[in-house]
């Protein structure tokens, strides 16, 4: 865990040193300047992939009229777009958590929603699901909604987003590989054997990296990402490994999304020119009222519950939750997150959320929104600074998330397990989180299998109607596709 634990009922925190300490609860909540610093550095280093990696996912596809976003200004807004909801999110809500694209929706946008609209019209849709969120949130029905989850499906939350983030950093790392077959669907790098050199140093930054923190060195999971990218520059130096893919070439062997070599030019001048190309309800003629209000519903349901469950997790792990789960300045920060999609939609770098890599920041002992000021300013300083930001590699980063990963599985020992109609939704949270790369999809699954099991084993009295509702709302969301179908006969 952190080398800054929060203050506990036998530790009166101390008086605030400053305004500073004293506007971001620093001393209070048992953190220091230096551990905010540091928290702010690693929870950069482990999203800077972002402004490299929304760019790949938004500048491949075509709308349907055959406009395609450039790469270079889709990096820019997404380092701007990140660096204001960061810094905001730390002095509005004056919590940990980074902000930046939304890798769920920007992958739905890019690979369904222009297919059949524009990506101005696209981004219209963002905006709209932003502004819903944000009413939501501002009157009180998002927090209520988040009351009415039960204790037991919040620690769920906590742990299934835990083993996502690990396999996210496995995969990122080639660590877990795709068989392409269906027995198993996964295997271990390459028939069973770590494949590549840059797997290899994933491999040793996540060993030395564990060792620090086992061992309690402040500045451990820092120290294994710095470690990791000097020894992938050396070995890059020496062995021209290259990127794993180069145009249409694919080298098996290279590096994933960024590559670690030193770059000729460290400065790049932002090209903002994609921020405002909006059209907010140009999609509702293109396809209809009933089309577009799925988008958004997709869009919404998404973005709620994803952001919810991640907000839930990252709380509990810098040990800011209460007996319920709930945070300071809960309210604050639901609204901030609504307005993270309005931005992004504004800005066509994708709507914005709370990042799961914070945890990475928190494991290093981030507890206040001083982190999050921080990391904006790293993010905003990676606009100009893009090539050099580009040096740490996919494979290093993605150690940091596994160490997070194994620091939020520590949460499955608060859930009690006794009950079955209690553990079979606790299981089914954890399980579906990984395993449909979805934080969305597995709370839904887990609140309609809370909802069911438990109704039809004698419990239904202990359930919250709103808990009802939500339920039947993820019935219609998972069930989508053939309502789209039979609606568009």
């Amino acid at each position: 865990m952190s080398t800054v634990p929060p203050p506990t009922a036998d530790t009166a925190p101390a008086e605030p040193k400053n305004a500073v300490d004293r506007f971001f609860e620093i001393t209070k909540r048992g953190s220091t300047v230096g551990a905010e610093v540091r928290g702010g550095i690693v929870t950069f280093v482990t999203m800077a992939y972002i402004v490299i990696l929304n760019p790949i996912i938004l500048s491949t596809s075509k709308d349907v009229v055959g406009t395609q976003l450039g790469f270079a200004q889709l990096s820019a807004v997404t380092g701007l777009t990140a660096a204001v909801m960061t810094i905001l999110f730390g002095l509005v809500a004056r919590l940990p958590f980074g902000f930046a694209a939304g890798l769920g929706i920007n992958a739905f946008l890019a690979f369904s929603v222009v297919g059949e609209v524009t990506w101005a019209e696209a981004m219209g849709l963002v905006v709209i699901n932003g502004l819903i969120i944000v009413v939501l949130s501002a009157t009180g029905l998002r927090r209520m909604i988040f009351e009415a989850v039960p204790m037991q499906l919040k620690l769920a939350i906590t742990v299934g987003i835990g083993l996502f983030i690990a396999f996210i950093g496995f995969v990122n790392a080639g660590f877990v590989t795709s068989t392409k077959s269906d027995s198993p669907p996964v295997g271990l790098g390459i028939a069973g054997s770590v494949a590549t050199v840059p797997t290899l140093i994933f491999v040793i930054t996540l060993l030395l990296t564990a060792i620090l923190v086992a061992m309690r060195v402040k500045g451990g999971i820092l120290i294994g990402l710095v470690s990791g990218t000097v020894i992938s520059v050396i070995v890059e130096a020496i062995w021209h490994l290259g990127p794993k893919v180069n145009g249409d070439k694919i080298n098996p062997g290279g590096w994933g999304l960024t590559e670690p070599t030193l770059p000729k030019n460290l400065i790049a001048i932002p090209d903002l020119s994609l921020i405002g190309h909006v059209d907010l309800f140009g999609a509702f003629g293109r396809i209809g009222a009933v089309a577009a209000l799925m988008l958004v519903f997709t869009l919404v349901f998404t973005n709620f519950f994803d952001a919810m469950g991640t907000m839930t997790g990252l709380a509990k792990e810098a040990g800011l939750a209460d007996a319920k789960g709930e945070f300071p300045r809960l309210r604050s920060a639901l609204i901030v997150e609504g307005v993270g999609a309005v931005a992004g939609g504004f800005t066509s770098g994708s709507s914005n959320t709370v990042f799961i890599e914070s945890g990475a920041g928190i494991g290093e002992g981030a507890r206040t929104g001083l982190a999050n000021v921080v990391t904006g300013v790293l993010f905003l300083i990676a606009m100009f600074f893009t090539p050099l930001v580009s040096i740490v590699p996919t494979e290093v980063a993605a150690a940091a998330l596994v160490i997070v990963g194994t620091l939020m599985m520590s949460q499955i020992r608060h859930i009690d397990l006794t009950d079955f109609s209690a553990l079979f939704p606790v299981f089914v949270t954890i399980t579906v989180m990984p395993m449909t790369y979805s934080i969305a999809n597995g709370i839904g699954a887990g609140f309609i299998s809370w909802v069911l099991v438990r109704a039809f084993s004698g419990k239904a009295r202990g359930i919250s109607p709103l808990l009802w509702i939500v339920t039947a709302g993820f019935v219609i969301y998972f069930v989508r596709g053939p309502i789209e179908q039979l609606l568009s006969h």
